[in-house]
C-alpha cells in the first residue's frame, strides 16, 4: 500500500501535529485507511460474515474520528475509493491472493481452537468491500457529513481537492495512512492520527525548501519527486530488483532527469529490467499526474491536470490505463454513493441497517471537554431499551426512590380512616406478594406492619427516580471506541421490550379507591 519505505525515508520532514491546527477549515479523509484500521477489531466477524453487532465496530471507529474533527470545528470531507484502474490489476491480484491464503490459514487455526492465532490471520485477510463502505455512507448521510466516492483512486481525488479553494470544495490537508498522497503532490498530509487527534504532518513545500535536512530535495520539483517514488516501486509498477527508495533518490538527485535515470537503470540492471519497463514507467507517472477524478462543479470526470501533447503522442494506444471513461450520469451516481463503482449496480438503499452502537468511552479523551462530544449516530431499533450486559446499571445505596415511596405510602395510609376498607395486592419481580383480605380494618399496629413490609419490599427494588439522582450511562465498551451522539440514560428494565419511565406519584385521595397495586403500576 503506497510507496515502500517512503514514510520512513521522509521521517526527518515529519512534524508532530494536532488536528485542532485546522479548526475552521476543511480537511480530506482517506476513508478506506480508517475503514481498514477499524476493521482490525472485528476482522473475524467480517471474514466469517457473522451477524454479531461486533461486526460493525469499524463504523463506530470511523465515526469517533469524524466527530473528533467536528468537535474541533473542522469540516471533514470523506473520500471513498472507486473502481480499480487497469495498471493496478497486478497489485490487486496479489493482494487478493494473500488475503485468501491468510483466510484459509485462519480457518485452520480456528478449527484447532487457536482463537488468538486465527484473529491475527483474519486481520491480514479482511477486505473492505463497497457494500461495507455503503453502510458507512448511510451513516454519513444521516449525519450530514460531506463525502464523495471517487471514480477510481481516492488518493487522486483527495490530491485534486487539495488544489481547490475552500469555496469550490477544496481541502487544506488530508488525513491518511497511505504514502501515495505524497507522490500525488498533495501539499499537506497528516499520517498516523490517533484517537486524540495527534499525528505526524508532512508539508511538501518545506521538503523542497529545507536546506539542512537529509535527505536533500533542494534540486527537486514535483515531477522529479513523483518519478523518484515510481522508480522506488508503487502500486502501479513494481521496482526493478535491487532498487529501493534510497537508490531511487540517489539516481534522481544525481541526474535530475527521469529519462536519464531510466537509461542508467537499463545499463546497470540489464536483463533484470523488464523490456516494457520504460512504457510502464511513463504510464505510472501519468497516473500520478493526470488521473481521472470527479469534478462536482461540472458533474463529470476530468483529469487532475490536463494531458500534454507530448504525452498524448507517446501514449498512442489510448488512456484506458487511467481508467475507462464513465458517462456523466453514472459518474454522478457513483460519486453520490448510489451505485457500486466496481459492478455498476445500484445499492439496495431499502436494506435495513443493523444496530450500530457508538460509545462515549472517556478513555479516548485527554480533556474532560471532549467527553461531552455528542453527535447522533445511533440506529437502535425503536421500542427496545436494552441494558447491555457489559456494563451493569449501578444504583446508589441511598436510594432516594425507596425513601420517597415510603413517605408517600405512609401518607396514603395515614389519610385513610381506620374504618375505611382497603383491598391491596402487589406483585413484585421476585413474585413476593403483599395482600390484605377484605373487611380488615387498619389499626396503628396494622399501619406499622404495612410500613415495615413496604420498607422490606423497597430493599428489593433497584430503580432510580430522577436523572439527577444517578447519572449512570449504559455504555457499550468496545475495543475501538467512538463518540456517540445521544447517550441513553437507562433507568431500569424488568422485561425485554418494556420501556419503564419513572414519574412522580400523584395520589388521588378522593373519588376512586387507591391501592398499592395502583401506586406501583405508575412506577
Amino acid at each position: 500500500m503506497g510507496i515502500k519505505d517512503l514514510l520512513r525515508f521522509m521521517k526527518p520532514f515529519m512534524e508532530p501535529v494536532h488536528i485542532k491546527k485546522y479548526a475552521g477549515k476543511r480537511v480530506g479523509i482517506d476513508a478506506y485507511s480508517w475503514l481498514h484500521k477499524g476493521a482490525y477489531s472485528c476482522s473475524m466477524e467480517i471474514c466469517l460474515d457473522s451477524n454479531s453487532e461486533k461486526k460493525l465496530r469499524y463504523i463506530a471507529y470511523f465515526m469517533h474520528r469524524v466527530n473528533l474533527l467536528r468537535h474541533h470545528k473542522i469540516t471533514p470531507v470523506v473520500v471513498f475509493d472507486g473502481a480499480n484502474i487497469p495498471c493496478k490489476a497486478a497489485t490487486e491480484n496479489e493482494r487478493y491472493r494473500r488475503r485468501k491464503e491468510n483466510r484459509e490459514l485462519a480457518m485452520a487455526k480456528l478449527k484447532e481452537g487457536d482463537v488468538q492465532g486465527a484473529t491475527e490471520l483474519f486481520q491480514r485477510a479482511v477486505s473492505i468491500t463497497p457494500a461495507m463502505a455503503n453502510q458507512l455512507i448511510q451513516i454519513l448521510k444521516s449525519e450530514n457529513v460531506e463525502f464523495v466516492v471517487a471514480p477510481y483512486e481516492a488518493d487522486a481525488q483527495l490530491a485534486y481537492l487539495a488544489t481547490l479553494e475552500a469555496e469550490k470544495g477544496g481541502v487544506v490537508s488530508v488525513i491518511t495512512e497511505d504514502s501515495d498522497l505524497i507522490a500525488y503532490g498533495c501539499p499537506a498530509v497528516t499520517f498516523k492520527m490517533d484517537r486524540y487527534g495527534n499525528g505526524e504532518e508532512l508539508v511538501l513545500s518545506k521538503v523542497f525548501d529545507s536546506v539542512s535536512s537529509k535527505p536533500s530535495f533542494r534540486n527537486f520539483d514535483k515531477e522529479l519527486f513523483t518519478g523518484m517514488c515510481v522508480v522506488a516501486g508503487c502500486d502501479f509498477l513494481p521496482s526493478v530488483p535491487g532498487i529501493g527508495i534510497v537508490k531511487a533518490h540517489s539516481l534522481v538527485s544525481k541526474y535530475r532527469n527521469l529519462d536519464r535515470v531510466l537509461s542508467v537503470l537499463k545499463i546497470e540492471k540489464g536483463s533484470q529490467m523488464p523490456e516494457d519497463y520504460t512504457k510502464s514507467f511513463k504510464e505510472a507517472l501519468a497516473v500520478f499526474q493526470h488521473a481521472r477524478i470527479y469534478d462536482a462543479e461540472i458533474r463529470e470526470l476530468k483529469h487532475i491536470k490536463p494531458l500534454t501533447e507530448q504525452l498524448l503522442q507517446y501514449l498512442d494506444e489510448g488512456l484506458d490505463f487511467l481508467g475507462p471513461k464513465i458517462p456523466p450520469s453514472v459518474a454522478v451516481a457513483i460519486a453520490e454513493g448510489k451505485v457500486d463503482p466496481t459492478t455498476m449496480e445500484a445499492f439496495d438503499c431499502t436494506m435495513s441497517m443493523k444496530q450500530v452502537v457508538v460509545s462515549t468511552e472517556s478513555k479516548y479523551f485527554k480533556d474532560a471537554g471532549l467527553e461531552k462530544l455528542a453527535f447522533p449516530v445511533e440506529t437502535r431499533p425503536k421500542n427496545e431499551n436494552t441494558v447491555l450486559e457489559e456494563t451493569p446499571l449501578k444504583v446508589p445505596n441511598n436510594n432516594p426512590f425507596k425513601k420517597r415511596k415510603f413517605n408517600e405510602m405512609t401518607e396514603l395510609v395515614s389519610s385513610k380512616g381506620e374504618d375505611e376498607k382497603l383491598e391491596m395486592s402487589c406483585v413484585f419481580p421476585d413474585d413476593s406478594q403483599l395482600t390484605f383480605p377484605d373487611n380488615s380494618s387498619l389499626s396503628d399496629a396494622g399501619k406499622l406492619e404495612i410500613s415495615n413490609q413496604i420498607d422490606s419490599i423497597a430493599e428489593q427494588i433497584s430503580m432510580v427516580s430522577e436523572v439527577e439522582c444517578c447519572e449512570t450511562l449504559c455504555i457499550n465498551m468496545g475495543s475501538q471506541g467512538s463518540v456517540s451522539s445521544k447517550p441513553n440514560r437507562v433507568y431500569s428494565e424488568r422485561k425485554r421490550g418494556q420501556n419503564v419511565k419513572l414519574k412522580s406519584s400523584n395520589c388521588n385521595r378522593s373519588g376512586t379507591k387507591n391501592t398499592i397495586l395502583n401506586f406501583f403500576a405508575r412506577v
